[in-house]
């Protein structure tokens, strides 16, 4: 079995039905892609909680170790990691309860895309969740 992406309609609303993005791997060195896309993720109204066990604070927000350690729901567990990695990541994902799990553009897994669509979660894989909204919200969030 081939794994298949919402259809362009489905990540608008999944996009305009979220808040909270919680982005594993994101880096703390502004010369990254996780730490742009982030970074203009936030400028567009998303809350973005940093998931990076080796820094403090990023983007002004407090950085967490795992997605288990954050207080508060999250919409989207964004991933810049590597495909080989994101198995574990879905587990989590799942646990939390997060609502959609995405894979950033270059990353799949069908292993990790099974664990979260099995957990009732939303799987995005290969997409750059800064392109879609940029295409399918160009003028932000609204916030209803």
């Amino acid at each position: 079995m081939s794994f298949q992406n919402p259809d362009r309609e489905q990540i608008k609303e999944i996009l305009s039905g979220s808040d909270t993005i919680a982005v594993v791997g994101l880096s703390d060195n502004p010369e990254r892609v996780s730490y742009m896309v982030s970074e203009a993720m936030q400028a567009k109204g998303y809350t973005i909680i940093p998931v990076n066990p080796n820094a403090d604070m990023i983007l002004g927000q407090k950085s967490y170790a795992k997605l288990s350690d954050i207080p508060v729901p999250v919409d989207i567990v964004n991933v810049f990691r590597r495909s080989e990695h994101t198995p574990p990541v879905a587990e989590e994902a799942v646990a939390i309860g997060a609502k959609t799990f995405w894979l950033q553009l270059g990353i799949l897994n069908e292993e990790a895309g099974a664990i979260a669509a099995s957990g009732g979660l939303n799987v995005i894989m290969d997409r750059c969740i800064k392109v879609e909204d940029s295409i399918l919200l160009p003028g932000g969030k609204s916030k209803t």
